[in-house]
């Protein structure tokens, strides 16, 4: 008889689902893609279904089902927050505070009679990194914006065990103290953060003094936020006029166009994180002299932040598990429930890919085009031929929708659900910026080259199949598509055996042009989730400026569109959908 284990992450934000069986990673999937809401913050109702059918199971086939955080803890922190003096912006959330909503939700909404373990926040974090990595010791830090109560975690993993051994308490937390910048730059709270990493290199380290008063660093691996200086304790706003006035400017207003002086911010704000997170990191090797560290929680997407800790700290390797954010948490939860049920560590190899969503069906893509097949080429049998029709379409400046196989957990789109291009077109970043992505002109885009030509390209002596760190660009080939201001790139290796179809394009695209990169974003409008089926994939490349588009074994270029859909569709939007707050980072 198999093992399964379900992994749940809900209620706050970015929920998802995990199934391992007998310790292997069978399924996982956000809840986003299904119910196409960014950050959706419900029980995954959606996501659990599929990874039921993903792995052929019924409900009543799950062994044990772990939830990702305990509810007892989290509604102290969440009384403590609010009482004794509740604001009334927050008074309607204080009322709807329950403990027992998870596990209600879990017996009631998805159905679930059996055995359940709940698993404490940070723990999950750590253990969907470490459990994952395939190293058998290291050193384990988590950083987000808060669990229940900690913050901050540091911990060690060894076999089995994994042991946290000191941590830091809400309200002082590098997630947040990065989320009130985001907030004062005018970005979105729980999404922008990344924006203000791509802004950093634009600007120079000029409030760097002023960022520092923001954060006292303790002795060991303790740190604390100077509290007149935020307001998320009280309001629903991450800072407080005090750090108006520590900048000497007011707050930017979003969708205003950025002055020097907000980039010089967000560069001052990306030196103090890395410098804080360095300094905790030596702190947590002289605790746990390892080789190996691993690194979750959502500020471990800081892949800027990733390759200075690499770079300059004590540990030779490092493993970031691609889905960090709370999105992961459902694998750890999964991984600690697995080790209760059977004293044994799930499998011991490490986590090789990602593609772990639901597939392209072929019936779907069919079903698609049945009543227009003379629109479209239907390389069914033939993938060579299709390889050779899109990376030629590429190499004459073509932007290419690519939805294939299985689709990414996480944040990054890693070659199945990808929007590519030519990383040699000078002007290709803008246009995509502008007329594809429909985002601000000043994020840069990824590279996704041949792994065993990494290394001519890009200063990277080791693998980064998950996008999570960046490096400098020494390619004797122009680049100037995927080569941010800085010269960097947050570059993905890609080797035949996670995903050969995506190997296959870029080894056809090197032998028409002489180049094995591509540029390579996530197959989505701005603000919206990346598109998870076929009919997600054809409405988004009708609604923005793609060239053609590859489903499966199907191409469509957009001259072979009729036009009534270009009419009806292009430059649309779908209804917007907010259910985590754009201005506070989601407490309660």
């Amino acid at each position: 008889m198999s093992l399964n284990i379900v992994g749940l992450s809900a209620h706050f934000h970015d929920s998802a689902c995990s199934l391992l069986r007998d310790g292997a990673l069978v399924a996982a999937a956000q809840e986003e893609r299904f119910t196409r809401r960014k950050n959706e913050p419900d029980i995954p109702r959606a996501a659990f279904r599929y990874c039921l059918a993903e792995a052929g199971l019924t409900i009543t086939d799950i062994d044990c089902l772990a939830y990702y955080e305990s509810p007892r803890k989290k509604l102290e922190r969440q009384l403590w927050m609010g009482l004794p003096d509740v604001v009334p912006l927050r008074a309607t959330a204080m009322f709807q505070l329950d403990s027992r909503r998870p596990e209600r939700d879990i017996r009631e909404v998805l159905g679930y009679e059996g055995r359940l373990e709940f698993v404490e926040h940070h723990p999950a974090h750590a253990a969907s990194s470490f459990y994952f990595s395939g190293f058998e010791e290291a050193a384990i830090l988590t950083v987000d914006a808060v669990g229940e109560w900690a913050t901050t975690t540091y911990g060690a993993g060894r076999g089995t065990s994994l042991d946290i051994f000191e941590e830091v308490h809400f309200p002082d937390s590098l997630g947040m103290l990065y989320s009130a910048i985001t907030a004062y730059l005018g970005f979105e709270v729980n999404e922008g953060e990344y924006k203000v990493m791509g802004l950093a290199p634009y600007g120079r380290p000029r409030y760097v003094d002023q960022v520092r008063e923001l954060i006292e660093v303790g002795a060991g691996g303790q740190f604390t936020l100077r509290m007149k200086y935020f307001d998320f304790l009280r309001h629903d706003r991450m800072f407080s006029p005090a750090l108006v006035e520590l900048f000497g400017q007011p707050p930017r207003e979003p969708e205003s166009p950025l002055t020097p002086f907000a980039e010089d911010v967000a560069r001052s704000m990306q030196v103090v994180l890395e410098d804080v997170l360095l300094d905790k990191v030596r702190y947590l090797h002289s605790r746990v002299p390892v080789d190996n560290l691993c690194l979750a929680g959502g500020v471990a997407l800081n892949c800027v932040a990733n390759a200075r800790i690499l770079r300059e700290g004590p540990f030779r390797r490092l493993f970031i598990q691609p889905a960090a954010g709370d999105a992961g948490c459902s694998l750890g939860a999964a991984a600690l429930a697995h080790i209760r049920l059977t004293n044994q560590r799930p499998t011991p190899s490490p986590l090789r890919h990602v593609y772990l969503g639901p597939r392209v069906q072929p019936d779907d893509v069919a079903a698609l085009f049945r009543d227009c097949p003379d629109r479209v080429q239907d390389f069914r049998g033939r993938e060579s031929e299709l390889l050779r029709a899109t990376a030629a379409r590429l190499a004459k400046g073509a932007v290419v929708g690519w939805c294939h196989g299985r689709m990414e957990l996480g944040p990054r789109a890693l070659g199945a659900r990808s929007i590519l291009a030519d990383p040699r077109d000078p002007n290709m970043r803008d246009r995509i910026n502008a007329a594809v992505k429909q985002r601000e002109a000043f994020r840069p885009f990824a590279p996704a080259v041949l792994a065993h030509r990494a290394r001519e390209h890009f200063d990277l002596d080791h693998p980064s199949p998950f996008m999570l760190e960046t490096s400098q660009v020494i390619s004797p080939l122009a680049l100037p598509a995927i080569t941010h201001v800085d010269r960097s790139a947050r570059v993905q290796t890609v080797d035949a055996d996670s995903c050969p179809r995506f190997y296959g394009l870029l080894t056809e695209f090197e032998r028409q042009t002489g180049c094995p990169i591509l540029l390579n974003t996530s197959f989505n409008l701005r603000g919206e989730p990346i598109v998870c089926t076929p009919l997600e994939a054809l409405l988004c490349f009708i609604r923005s400026d793609m060239d053609s588009l590859v489903i499966d074994d199907v191409l469509l270029d957009r001259a072979a569109l009729p036009a009534s859909w270009l009419a009806r569709l292009r430059g649309t939007a779908p209804p917007p959908a907010a259910p985590v707050s754009a201005t506070v980072y989601t407490l309660l």
